[in-house]
């Protein structure tokens, strides 16, 4: 044995040697442990549990399919883009007896709930009965209160209540009574004025209420609404966006300040909507999702407080760039294009087709250029420059091109001559137009429309006069007609 071994320095050494390691053994195993939790939360999301009208109302059609097809194959679909340990339940009222208003059931149990028995019980559903969302909400709260269960729930509908209940209140009672739940309700295919109350239930449940036009609209808001589930915590930001003083639809996404780490977004659907954020200062990204060409909005530095709600109202506000063409003072096809100025990327455009065309933009400086269609020659198009646009005005763009038809033709004694036709505009010695008469009657002599100037045509005969070439001067003069037939 060496002898150093023994000495009592030594022995102080081996002794907080070992008090370090079991420290450190200990520290580890803590952090295990946390991150066995934080696993197993992350793992284990909260429930969702559909609520499906299977009222009579569901055969209604929507573009040729009725409601009931098209919510089946959305929230089929929505269903099988959950995380594969989402546990998901399936509830629906009204499609076993007509008249009754306690027709509500749990067709697939939240706990055991697999994403083919929630689509396999989608396609036998028969829309029948009657619309109790009071009662069907009080029986889906009733089994979480039971279970002491918290989840999402998740209530689509095509009708309002029809059974005398007051869902509002329902999920008013449940939330004062301690109920873990968060509730969004989406109204499919629903009239204005028939959503006051799902709106109060979804607010009073901390969710949302979101309007479904069509199978398009159905599968945007089921997709958001699955991700905003009971696991976030409740909403602090709120939004509100309009145009020219009216709400609009828009979509919103929340940055980390100078960066593009997106921390969250949401959709406006034309109302206050709202989202959670951490506390802190976020840059916003907005942009109108209805027809405009207004640019989007980018608001910096909004700072969030804990334990407070913070509102944002985002204005698109725009203006209007009204574009007439016209030919010899009569309404004329042409071809717009807007450019913010000193930018070489248009930023809206379109066509006339000779009426007054309007084109919203953000307010600024803008050159806008026209092109004639039809018309050829050296005046077919046009750039107006520094047009200004104003917040809510309207700048008239105005445009009256200029043009005389030229009807050119060839012929022999024994008729009509296919001929090669082309163009030239004399003093700028380009190429404006060129064709073929051929040797029909509604083609021979083929008209050209011409901007006024004078013009250097060549006809190069084809067919049993192949070769022979006739070049003259034509003068174009604006609102005339003129015909020049070449004899082979």
């Amino acid at each position: 044995m060496n002898v150093y071994t023994k000495t009592p320095h030594f022995a102080l050494y081996l002794t907080s040697k070992t008090i370090i390691m079991k420290r450190l053994v200990i520290l580890f195993c803590t952090f295990c442990i946390i991150f066995q939790l934080n696993a197993q939360d992350q793992q284990t999301p909260s429930p969702i549990i559909f609520i499906y009208d299977a009222s009579g109302s569901m055969w209604g059609q929507i573009d040729g399919k009725t409601k009931m097809q098209i919510a089946t194959d959305v929230l089929s679909t929505s269903v099988n883009n959950l995380p594969e340990n989402q546990k998901i339940g399936l509830v629906a009222y009204g499609h076993r007896e007509k008249g009754d208003c306690k027709d509500v059931e749990f067709l697939v149990d939240v706990a055991t709930g697999t994403r083919s028995q929630i689509n396999q019980s989608l396609t036998k559903i028969k829309p029948l009965g009657k619309t109790p969302l009071a009662y069907s909400a009080t029986q889906v709260i009733g089994k979480l209160r039971d279970a002491k269960m918290k989840a999402t729930v998740i209530l689509v509908t095509d009708g309002i209540e029809s059974c005398d209940g007051d869902i509002c209140e329902v999920v008013k009672a449940a939330k004062a009574e301690g109920i873990d739940f968060r509730m969004h309700i989406i109204g499919f295919g629903l009239k204005a004025g028939e959503t006051e109350q799902l709106k109060c239930a979804a607010e009073a449940g901390d969710g949302k209420y979101y309007d479904a036009a069509d199978a398009g609209g159905l599968g945007d808001v089921l997709n958001e609404a699955t991700t905003a589930t009971v696991d976030e915590p409740a909403a602090n930001f709120s939004v509100y966006a309009t145009k020219n003083g009216k709400a609009v639809d828009a979509y919103v996404r929340a940055f980390k300040p100078g960066t593009k780490a997106s921390i969250n977004g949401l959709r406006t659907y034309g109302d206050t909507t709202l989202m959670y954020l951490p506390p802190g200062n976020y840059d916003l990204e907005a942009r109108a999702l209805e027809n405009s060409d207004v640019a989007g909005i980018t608001i910096p530095n909004v700072k969030i407080v804990a334990d407070q709600i913070t509102h944002q109202n985002i204005s698109f506000d725009g203006g209007k760039i009204s574009v007439i063409t016209l030919n010899n003072g009569e309404g004329w096809d042409a071809v717009v294009k807007i450019f913010a100025k000193g930018n070489a990327k248009s930023v809206a455009g379109g066509r006339t087709y000779g009426k007054v065309d309007e084109y919203e933009v953000n307010p600024g400086v803008y050159d806008v250029e026209v092109a004639a269609l039809i018309i050829e020659g050296v005046a077919t198009s046009h750039k107006y420059e520094n047009v200004e646009v104003k917040a809510n005005g309207n700048t008239e763009v105005k445009h009256n091109f200029k043009s005389g038809i030229a009807m050119i033709g060839a012929k022999s004694a024994s008729g009509l001559v296919d001929a090669v036709v082309k163009v030239i505009e004399v003093n700028t010695k380009k190429n404006v137009a060129s064709g073929r008469t051929y040797t029909r009657e509604t083609n021979n002599p083929k008209k050209f429309t011409l901007n006024p100037g004078t013009y250097e045509v060549t006809l190069v005969a084809l067919g049993d006069h192949k070769g022979k070439k006739e070049t003259y001067t034509l003068v174009v003069k604006a609102g005339e007609t003129m015909e020049k037939m070449t004899t082979f």
